[in-house]
């Protein structure tokens, strides 16, 4: 039997309630006591949570029509049971393919023109897009002052349209959603404008492409309300802008507080929580300083350094930002908490296990470059076998949050349609009935639904091959058609794999 010496953690704070913290309804359902030293997630004055902004934004972070192609929302690169990062992976070449500056990033979609087209990429093709780097998880942003692994997303946060100053402070995650949703590698069809995403939203039906919605999602949008009335009830009228987009995307994530892990309950009392195995892992991550950089409770301290593992001339990391030579490589420390989840390590996604990331400190060979542990030197770790095996025992479990490993509330969420690829073998027909009535100044469009529609999940609409609409619905009005003497329309049914029916058309001839 191995002698347990545990030292006393400096950060065993006075236990705070997250709801001390945020200015919600004290019925709010989804209001729960802390159980652990986490300190309250920083609330901006200007956005303060509600009930109403937390369920528009729990909507919006898991609605894939944000994408231009409905595809990708914020919740398919940021999975709970992933650990708040990304279950999926590809290559990003780099420079060239097949080379040390290969990295494994997160697939975002595929590159769109500016009538929303599939176009050829120099480097992707027609595949799906992938970002230069891993996703973070976002659960680990919560209490930092910037966002990204380069900090890109800062504090201060303005409105896009107006260039006003919306955060003094404290806006990072505001920022993170509104660089994703123009990111044309993530989310955006190339040149995608705020009104192009504002006008979809007013149209869209909330979730319209995805199934299973957990129970506050079912109930609020059970009697079919669309985006206006949600941002009605969220900000007190109907408006959807990018600045509220952000706030109740910001608002929802800072309600994930994974604060029951079985460190958390060890830290408040509970001798029986961890196992002996993890507490001597908690140890050695004290005893060979891992804590200086990924400090308790957050087990971050939010800076950022370079580990010497990746060239800066490949990715000069917050140099990027600061512009800086100091910086060159650095990136953020990553929150450890549920790191146990993640199925790939490093901004450079490069490691597929835990065990390899904790290796490469180990033993990987490593750049010149590397910045030494804050406060204690150089990096040299005599360590055993059985050490390594103890610390990776305590990141596997001991902070790993069993309602994010099970996506229990609130860490609950509906599946994608991208998740739904199974009982997808054979595109659908086409629409049936596709025709259009005339107003005024418009041209009401509608279809009936393919006779074999097994699996039909919305429809893309062209008009003389520009992309016009993805829809949910089986009507569309058309309040602008074009001057012209004809018009063709075009109408694709897809399923969740995205497999395209034979298109439906129908040309419009105005009277001369």
């Amino acid at each position: 039997m191995r002698t347990i010496t545990m030292r006393q953690d400096s950060n065993n704070a006075p236990l705070i309630a997250q709801a001390a913290a945020l200015t919600v309804a004290a019925s709010a359902c989804w209001l729960t006591t802390a159980v652990a030293a986490l300190p309250p997630v920083p609330v901006p004055v200007e956005n303060p949570v509600t009930e109403e902004k937390r369920i528009l934004g729990k909507v919006l972070f898991w609605d894939e029509q944000l994408s231009s192609d409905n595809t990708v929302a914020c919740g398919t690169c940021h999975v709970p049971a992933a650990g708040g990062g990304d279950p999926r992976s590809g290559r990003h070449p780099g420079i060239d393919p097949g080379t040390i500056d290969d990295v494994r990033g997160s697939p975002g979609i595929v590159s769109l023109d500016s009538h929303g087209r599939p176009t050829e990429h120099p480097v992707f093709g027609f595949e799906r897009q992938v970002t230069s780097r891993l996703s973070l998880s976002n659960f680990g942003s919560l209490w930092a002052s910037e966002a990204f692994w380069d900090g890109s997303a800062a504090g201060e946060f303005r409105d896009p349209l107006t260039g006003r100053v919306a955060i003094e402070a404290g806006g990072a995650l505001e920022n993170q959603a509104l660089a994703a949703l123009s990111n044309e590698a993530e989310m955006a069809k190339h040149g995608r404008t705020w009104q192009e995403l504002t006008t979809k939203l007013v149209r869209a039906t909330p979730l319209g492409v995805a199934s299973d919605l957990p129970d506050d999602l079912a109930t609020a949008l059970r009697d079919s309300p669309g985006y206006p009335k949600l941002f009605a009830d969220a900000f007190g009228d109907p408006a959807i802008t990018p600045v509220r987009i952000a706030f109740a995307i910001a608002s929802y994530e800072r309600t994930l507080l994974p604060n029951q892990t079985p460190w958390d309950r060890h830290q408040a009392g509970d001798s029986d929580a961890m196992s002996e195995v993890e507490i001597l892992g908690w140890q050695a991550m004290q005893d060979f300083q891992c804590v200086k950089c990924h400090e308790a409770p957050l087990f971050t301290n939010n800076d950022y350094f370079n580990i010497g593992l990746r060239r800066a001339d490949y990715d000069p990391g917050r140099q990027a930002v600061t512009g800086d030579p100091e910086d060159a490589g650095e990136v953020r420390v990553p929150s450890l908490r549920n790191v146990g989840l993640r199925p790939r390590f490093m901004h450079t996604g490069e490691f597929q296990t835990l065990g390899a990331a904790i290796g490469f400190y180990r033993t990987g060979a490593v750049l010149a470059e590397r910045d030494v542990i804050p406060g204690g030197g150089n990096y040299a770790f005599n360590m055993s076998n059985v050490t390594e095996g103890d610390i990776r025992a305590f990141l596997e479990n001991a902070l790993t949050d069993p309602r994010v490993r099970d996506e229990r509330f609130p860490f609950d969420r509906p599946a994608l349609r991208t998740e739904r690829h199974g009982a997808d073998a054979l595109p659908p027909v086409a629409p049936r009935n596709f025709g259009a009535t005339a107003g005024e100044n418009s041209l009401t469009l509608s279809w009936d639904s393919p006779a074999d529609n097994t699996g039909v999940v919305d429809y893309v609409l062209a008009r003389d091959g520009s992309v016009i609409a993805l829809l949910t619905a089986t009507s569309f009005v058309d309040a602008d058609p074009p001057l012209a003497s004809s018009v063709t329309y075009t109408l694709l049914a897809r399923d969740a794999a995205q497999n395209e029916s034979p298109p439906a058309r129908l040309t419009i001839s105005r009277a001369q």
